[in-house]
Formats: structure tokens, sequence, C-alpha cells
């Protein structure tokens, strides 16, 4: 079976799982770290916008939440064959906005920016949907 070309997409589903790993291992490098320091496993669960610890495990809850809904729309894509400049560009919108959303996230930085960052990520889904299924 021959081996298909890396698409726009599928780039971005790369840079998508890479962008959840990292943020898995900083999660996993701050447990650690509160664990040493003689912290309690019942902190990581503890809802507490001030904690580093807290709001990695957010942001890297809220990856996993919105990876199944890029990774439908991929597959749609990729099934499809459908490709254009508009789909990269829209990918790479959404990937810059998942980005942007998740290090506002950890950060600590106002919450807006995240609720925009959301608003344009499935805006760029919902068209790319479109384009996939039409």
């Amino acid at each position: 079976m021959p081996v298909s070309a890396m698409t726009v997409p599928l780039w971005g589903l790369v840079i998508f799982i890479l962008w959840t790993i990292a943020v898995v291992v900083l999660l996993l490098a701050v447990r650690i770290r509160h664990l040493s320091a003689g912290g309690s496993p019942k902190d990581f669960g503890t809802p507490d916008n001030a904690s580093l610890l807290w709001r990695l495990y957010r942001a890297q809850a809220n990856l996993v939440e919105n990876l199944p809904l890029y990774l439908g729309v991929v597959f749609l894509l990729t099934v499809r064959e459908a490709a254009s400049p508009v789909i990269s560009w829209l990918v790479a919108i959404y990937i810059a906005a998942r980005l942007v959303h998740s290090a506002i996230h950890i950060a600590g930085l106002n919450p807006m920016g995240r609720l925009i960052s959301l608003g344009v990520q499935f805006t760029c889904l919902v068209v790319l949907l479109v384009l996939a299924v039409t």
C-alpha cells in the first residue's frame, strides 16, 4: 500500500499531539516537584486558579477534550482528499489559536483571551467540517 504524503491538516495534528505531550510532561514535572516538596496528591484536583498545578491540569484536560474534534475533522479531510489554500490557512489558524489558548490558560492570564481563542478555534473547525463534507 503506498504511503500518502503528509498534508497540512495532518501536520496540524502532529503539532496538536506534540503540544499535548509537552503540556503533560510539564504537568508531570510540576506534580513531581509538588509531591517532593511535601504536597498532597489531593491538591491535584483542588480548583485554584492561582496554582500552576491546577492551571496545567485544566489546560491538559482541555487539550484532551478538544483533540477528538480536530482528529475527526482531519479524518474527514483526509479520506475525502480535501485540500486547498483555504483549508491550509484554517488549519494554521486553528492550531495557532489552540496553542495560544493553552498558553493563556497555563500563564493564568485574562480568561477573555481564552474565550476569544476558543471562538476562533470552533469557527475554524466548523468551516473545516463544512469544507470536508461538501
